[in-house]
């Protein structure tokens, strides 16, 4: 039974190495180094000496701001930039609620009456309160100059506004932040010029119609399920992924005047929000294709899982969802169990072959063939297995360095360095 119990967890992959570090939401790789942003505080960014694969080490830590977790991270060149984001951001802004909902109930509302209101535990209310009357300023995002890895040293904090900022995407001369503003609601697209890295500046933004309250802009929608998770640079573009809002593409050509030039919202029937979005490198049989990924949250049964989704992008004005891939639940012996997430997170943000490396959470590591853009189909898999304490696994995050050696962060612990077999 051992034997066919690992032999499900694992084909034509192999461990080379595991770390036992706390969780994380990002994993990037730049010559010997690894860096990774953890889930939660007092845990912040580790730098991660990966010269002999079978044996890294943490070099560097650093931890984050107050109330904050700095759970993304990426490298261009000397410059590493880290996210500061609200920790529990979406359970703390409850409080802001709390006033009103004790004007409704009446002076004798209990906190376990007003609990019952927003759906959290009693013994949670004075928690929000406290973070309600506590605020939070700290979002944001930090730069830090890593001439040598091993000793990052701060060069910028910029604070931005509300939650802060999520996930992102850089390179040497800007960075593509995501994150809330004064005047909008829920996350926006703000590009910083990094050419002075001690003061970074902003030079454009760019929103969907209906965010901009400020502005005079309604939504059409309530809650914050419509904004932006991130979007990466491609070339003269931008591919934005919006959460429950799908994709939108940007013409970046001209990088102080950002245009919508694409736009593909899916049916209502899907429950997931889009999560990362951006096309292959090349063409495939003469057309371009691209790659989305819903985000599984907190499935519902007899609801769909998160996916992934092949489309044909030949057209920015016309694009067109061509192929779809799922997993199982019987790939994963923790599918269904309460509390666990099984179902796709994130690929490798660069699609440079027909390969594609996808975290499904309880699912582990897929790897995908898409020569075939219209069925793609699997090649390997790697599910870590539970942790120390006998957690599922929850795959986050996934790349790949210059040896073609794949990393793989848990987001409730651990890290993984993998090689393929075949």
């Amino acid at each position: 039974m051992k034997q066919e119990i690992e032999f499900q967890m694992a084909r034509n992959i192999r461990r080379i190495a595991r770390m036992d570090i706390p969780g994380g939401g990002q994993v990037v790789v730049q010559g010997q180094y690894a860096y990774v942003g953890h889930m939660k505080p007092p845990h912040g960014t580790s730098v991660i000496d990966v010269s002999d694969p079978a044996n890294p080490r943490v070099v560097a830590h650093i931890d984050p701001p107050a109330w904050s977790h700095t759970h993304k991270v990426r490298v261009a060149g000397k410059l590493m930039v880290t996210n500061v984001e609200q920790d529990r951001r979406h359970f703390l802004r409850k409080g802001a609620r709390i006033e009103g909902i004790r004007a409704e109930l009446g002076a004798g509302a209990s906190d376990a009456d007003v609990a019952a209101k927003l759906g959290v535990k009693p013994e949670d209310i004075p928690v929000l309160e406290e973070a309600h009357a506590r605020g939070y300023d700290n979002g944001g995002f930090r730069v830090w100059d890593i001439s040598d890895p091993t000793a990052p040293k701060l060069l910028s904090y910029v604070k931005t506004h509300g939650f802060g900022v999520h996930r992102f995407d850089m390179d040497e001369n800007y960075a593509y932040i995501s994150t809330e503003m004064e005047g909008y609601v829920g996350n926006i697209l703000v590009v910083y010029d990094l050419s002075d890295p001690t003061n970074p500046t902003e030079v454009s933004r760019w929103h969907m119609k209906g965010q901009h309250v400020g502005g005079g802009e309604t939504p059409t929608w309530t809650g914050y399920g419509r904004r932006l998770h991130h979007a990466m640079r491609c070339g003269d573009e931008f591919w934005a992924a919006v959460m429950h809002a799908g994709v939108r593409v940007l013409d970046a050509s001209d990088i102080r005047n950002l245009r919508e030039v694409g736009t593909y919202e899916w049916p209502p029937a899907i429950p997931e929000p889009t999560h990362t979005v951006m096309p292959f490198e090349k063409l495939i049989d003469g057309r371009r294709y691209a790659l989305a990924v819903d985000e599984e949250h907190d499935h519902l049964p007899g609801r769909l899982h998160g996916f992934l989704w092949v489309m044909d992008v030949t057209d920015l004005s016309n694009m067109v969802p061509v192929a779809a891939w799922d997993l199982s639940e019987r790939a994963s012996p923790w599918a269904g169990q309460k509390g666990v997430r099984f179902g796709a997170h994130q690929f490798r943000e660069k699609l440079d072959s027909h390969l594609v490396y996808l975290t499904w959470f309880a699912g582990g590591l897929r790897v995908l063939d898409v020569s075939n853009p219209k069925l793609p189909v699997e090649v390997a898999h790697f599910i870590p297995g539970p942790g120390p304490d006998g957690s599922p696994p929850q795959s986050n995050d996934v790349t790949l360095d210059d040896r073609g050696l794949i990393y793989v962060i848990d987001r409730t612990g651990g890290l993984d360095i993998l090689e393929m077999t075949v």
